[in-house]
């Protein structure tokens, strides 16, 4: 089964392209590698549909990024889903691509035809959800987390994800931000993460327009942090801090300087939920929270790729009763899954410290 779903549900907030490095006491060390994988192929029991993953996921946030340039300029090429979030060529774009490329391995410069592109749009079905041969592994997909963001304007990112599952287990994992903030001099942009089971987590710059790859594998992890008040939370940009639990033990604030000893560092919203796992797993945020809401249900394809990253990173992820995320809970399509209270993305260090306090403060929720 593919479960191909066509965009975030979360409407835009304005999030600062520039972010703050986390002190050095907290930055782990990193490892550069120069190759197609970062880790030997026989290492990675996967290695074959990493290799797809990552060509898919690659030539998606090109896609992206092209279709970006002309979007604002032809308003019909917006159009709305049934829950009344929008859809853009850019969404059933990267649907179709990764369709195609994970059926032929590569597009290379093969022609396609109109009823190639269409077929590979109808895999995905009108609820962006289709089955392949073996029930036990299907692929997840969400073509653009943070749907609104990418309509809104260049500074709210967007992430294309895409994992595999085999028998409940998340095995391998990317995903691309093509606007992610660039941490060199040479004013470039966009970054793509993978994981594969047993390997890590690491990231490397987007390739450019041109297909040149702009930079190397670096091995990625959570931050070292263990004080709460020392940690950085980043939270649904459809929430308030005062929402949560943990409100009722710190305050939050914007401002890193000055911190009292019962504030925590709020870092500004992204849209989606992958933003937030990318920047846990690769040690800018120290914790994302996402409070479950009766009213709204929680897809599988806002967390399976943010899951394994931030997994293989060191990192943590549970529901608020410390139970780890079952894919299998729906068992008809597995479309939708079910954290009791919601999720708690986590360094790891931090995560039994934060389930006791939504513990303590859950009577008065």
């Amino acid at each position: 089964m593919y479960i191909l779903d066509t965009g975030a549900r979360f409407s835009a907030v304005r999030f600062s392209p520039v972010f703050n490095p986390p002190p050095t006491s907290l930055r782990r060390r990193y490892f550069i590698v120069r190759a197609n994988l970062p880790f030997p192929k026989h290492q990675a029991k996967y290695h074959k549909e990493l290799e797809v993953a990552i060509d898919a996921v690659d030539r998606a946030c090109r896609l992206c990024v092209d279709v970006k340039r002309s979007l604002f300029s032809s308003k019909e090429k917006i159009v709305e889903k049934n829950d009344q979030t929008p859809v853009t060529i850019a969404d059933f774009g990267v649907q179709a691509l990764v369709s195609l490329v994970k059926s032929k391995a590569s597009i290379g410069d093969n022609h396609l035809s109109d009823a190639d592109v269409l077929e590979a749009i109808d895999r995905g079905g009108k609820d962006a959800y289709t089955f392949c041969n073996k029930p036990a592994t299907y692929w997840v997909l969400d073509p653009i987390d943070g749907t609104r963001g990418f309509l809104k304007g260049d500074e709210a990112l967007y992430v294309v994800g895409l994992a595999l599952v085999v028998d409940n287990e998340i095995v391998l994992g990317v995903m691309g931000c093509p606007n992610w903030p660039g941490d060199s001099s040479d004013g470039s942009t966009g970054t793509l993460m993978l994981s594969h089971i047993g390997c890590g987590t690491w990231t490397k710059k987007l390739q450019n327009v041109s297909g040149n790859v702009a930079g190397d594998w670096i091995r990625c992890f959570v931050d070292a942090c263990v004080l709460m008040n020392k940690a950085r939370f980043c939270i649904q940009e459809s929430q308030t801090w005062e929402s949560l639990p943990l409100s009722g033990f710190f305050d939050a604030s914007t401002v890193s300087e000055d911190l009292k000893h019962k504030e925590i560092l709020l870092l500004p919203t992204c849209c989606g939920s992958l933003c937030k796992y990318l920047m846990v797993a690769s040690g800018r945020a120290s914790v994302f929270l996402l409070r479950a809401k009766t009213q709204r249900t929680i897809k599988s394809w806002d967390h399976a790729v943010g899951i394994i990253c931030v997994h293989e990173a060191g990192g943590k992820v549970t529901d608020w009763e410390g139970d780890e995320i079952n894919l299998e809970e729906d068992q008809s399509e597995r479309r939708l899954i079910f954290p009791a209270g919601g999720v708690v993305v986590s360094n790891g260090s931090l995560h039994n410290q934060i389930l006791e306090m939504i513990s303590s403060a859950s009577p008065t929720l």
